[in-house]
């Protein structure tokens, strides 16, 4: 048996990067912070996240830099060649199958400071 599954809640890094091919699919690049629970105070960690099909149309209508979403997939690696020292690259990037629109920054930070309104 074997298992290639990643999840991941966290907050976009930048506007989603979308490309249309003549053959109809669609593809979204996008990047994602991830907070460890157990570091509250440290950088997040990064993830490079790839989207086709249904699943890139809509994060490119509705996913923007600061959105908070979640994602399922798996891992895969990308390799390629250095073109200016001719150097082996690879990085890893999450094949996403499922997105989930969780909220925004902005609709989080609408949501509390009505909360911190409504107290008073």
């Amino acid at each position: 048996m074997s298992l290639n599954a990643v999840s991941l809640v966290g907050r976009v890094g930048g506007d989603p990067d979308v490309k249309y091919f003549e053959s109809g699919s669609v593809v979204c690049n996008l990047t994602l912070a991830v907070n460890r629970a157990s570091r509250s105070n440290d950088q997040p960690d990064w993830f490079n996240l790839e989207l086709w099909g249904k699943q890139a149309e809509v994060a490119a209508n509705y996913v923007r830099k600061g959105s908070l979403i979640g994602v399922s997939g798996a891992l895969k690696f990308e390799h390629w060649k250095d073109r200016s020292t001719g150097v082996d690259r690879s990085k890893p990037v999450i094949r996403v199958d499922r997105l989930e629109l969780l909220g925004s920054k902005r609709d989080s930070e609408a949501s509390t400071a009505s909360s911190y309104s409504d107290e008073f």
